[in-house]
């Protein structure tokens, strides 16, 4: 093993020396934090406009239907996105062995390349510029410059692996490899458009009709595949058994996992499209890969979960290893609750209602998010070389406080989805329905205010970690009585 400090290595035995860049993963790092409390509280605001309309302030720019797509992509790929490349980048040096490829320069443009993609995109959605489909998509000058900036942090991943000093490629760098490499293809097929002109912002899609539909779906659900899950996977696996102290509890299980995963989760993008237009034979396709993906989901849950395996005492006292393992619990969750919801009898109920948001936010705020504080809280540490976080109470305290609110949000949801299921498939005795739409939606209210009290102990649980990271990173320490603290893996200076 190397020992290294936070930011040079050295290979056991071969005196030779390597210095890992860690200020493009600090910059990405505190870039996670602040794009995700942008979103959580546009998410907040959003949340509150559907319960209480009069918040729209009858402005274009304000309006639910611009801030939604906001709320969106700024949770994805301006939180989440940050999280990946920034750990990406973090995780393939110490298990390569190598600094980056191409120099700290080049690192620092997929940094700033990519925080520039975010705000084009997200002036775009206020803006009301964009492509006007299922993802509003930013317009075709947006999508270009992150194909350049995604091409050129794809070279800096796969180089650092080219130039690896371990024989050995760590099972993180396989799922962090096939989302890069994944995210691009989706990416540019599903962006392919005409613009009207060189010197205008509007474009037009090459696809149309069912076509077009397939084809965003398509991207859509395997965004889901491989940018929210084979991404975060990536993390899971070096995170979990670095603050846990404990190795892996079954790299042959990791491979099944990867490969399995890999194959089936490209082909489940139809079970979105059940009762369109689309042929039933590809409606039934999406299903039946989706139903197949309950077995590598829930192998790589087992194998996450089990690696704390005689260590399961870490729980009680060390609150990041609590957010690391908990995610985990909600990736299994929503990878069951996923392939439920495409059979057809249930999709039948759940497709246009609620139940589809909160089954969403089990997996973006539960699996997502809470994956990601865990990771952050570790590097903050690391990157900053303190001997420990400003206060373990305060971890505590997040978790508990976005806890309490992934469950308000996801139960309301989960009521409130199947009401509106109910209710639309009602009929009276004469055979014409028992609702009508206005009378679903008055019943929403109780349910939208409950989601909005959940987003709100979400946002604040992420402000105290802000709090906390601050005073980490200004080298604070808290003096707390009845906590005891963990000086294993995540302390500045260990093995790695």
């Amino acid at each position: 093993m190397a020992t290294a400090t936070a930011s040079e290595g050295t290979i056991a035995g071969s005196g030779v020396r390597i210095e890992y860049d860690e200020d493009v993963v600090k910059l990405f790092t505190i870039a996670t934090m602040f794009w995700g409390i942008a979103a959580f509280t546009v998410g907040v605001l959003i949340a509150l406009q559907l319960a209480f309309p009069v918040l729209n302030l009858g402005l274009e720019w304000t309006s639910f239907g611009r801030l939604r797509p906001l709320h969106t992509s700024a949770a994805i790929f301006a939180f989440g996105g940050n999280a990946l490349l920034g750990t990406s980048f973090f995780v393939v040096q110490r298990t390569c062995r190598a600094s980056l490829f191409g120099g700290r320069a080049t690192a620092r443009f997929v940094f700033w390349g990519y925080q520039l993609f975010i705000a084009l995109a997200g002036t775009g959605y206020v803006l009301g510029i964009t492509q006007g489909r299922e993802y509003a998509e930013p317009e075709w000058y947006v999508d270009l410059w992150l194909t350049l900036v995604w091409v050129v942090y794809l070279l800096v991943f796969l180089g650092t692996l080219i130039k690896r000093r371990e024989p050995h490629i760590y099972v993180a760098n396989w799922f962090y490899l096939a989302f890069i490499v994944t995210i691009a293809m989706l990416h540019i097929v599903n962006n392919l458009a005409v613009p009207v002109s060189f010197t205008g912002i509007k474009s037009y899609s090459l696809f149309s009709g069912v076509q077009d539909a397939l084809t965003q779906w398509w991207y859509g659900h395997n965004a889901v595949g491989f940018f929210l899950t084979a991404g975060f996977l990536g993390i899971m696996y070096y995170f979990i058994p670095k603050q846990a102290e404990r190795p892996v509890y079954s790299y042959r299980l990791s491979i099944v996992h990867f490969w399995s995963l890999i194959f089936l989760y490209i082909w489940a993008g139809p079970h979105h499209l059940h009762y369109t237009a689309l042929p039933d034979w590809a409606q039934t396709l999406g299903m039946t890969f989706s139903i197949m993906l309950w077995m590598p989901s829930w192998g790589g849950m087992i194998n996450g979960i089990m690696t704390l395996s005689g260590a399961w005492d870490k729980l009680r006292t060390d609150p990041v290893l609590r957010f690391l393992v908990v995610s985990v619990a909600f990736y299994g969750m929503s990878t069951f609750e996923g392939p439920l919801m495409s059979v057809k009898a249930v999709n039948s109920l759940s497709h246009y209602t609620d139940w589809t948001i909160g089954h969403v936010h089990s997996g973006a705020l539960g699996w997502v998010a809470f994956v990601s504080f865990g990771a952050t809280y570790f590097l903050v540490q690391r990157l900053w070389k303190r001997e420990r976080l400003y206060s373990i109470k305060l971890v505590s305290y997040h978790f508990w406080t976005s806890t309490l609110g992934i469950v308000l949000y996801i139960v309301s949801m989960w009521w409130s989805g199947i009401t509106q299921g109910l209710m639309w498939r009602s009929y009276d005795r004469l055979g014409f329905l028992q609702f009508s739409f206005i009378e679903t939606v008055e019943r929403m209210h109780p349910f939208y205010v409950v989601r909005a009290l959940g987003g709100l102990l979400f946002l604040i649980g992420a402000l105290i970690m802000v709090y906390n990271m601050w005073r980490t990173i200004r080298g604070d320490i808290r003096i707390e009585t009845g906590v005891t603290y963990s000086t294993g893996a995540a302390a500045a200076g260990t093995a790695d």
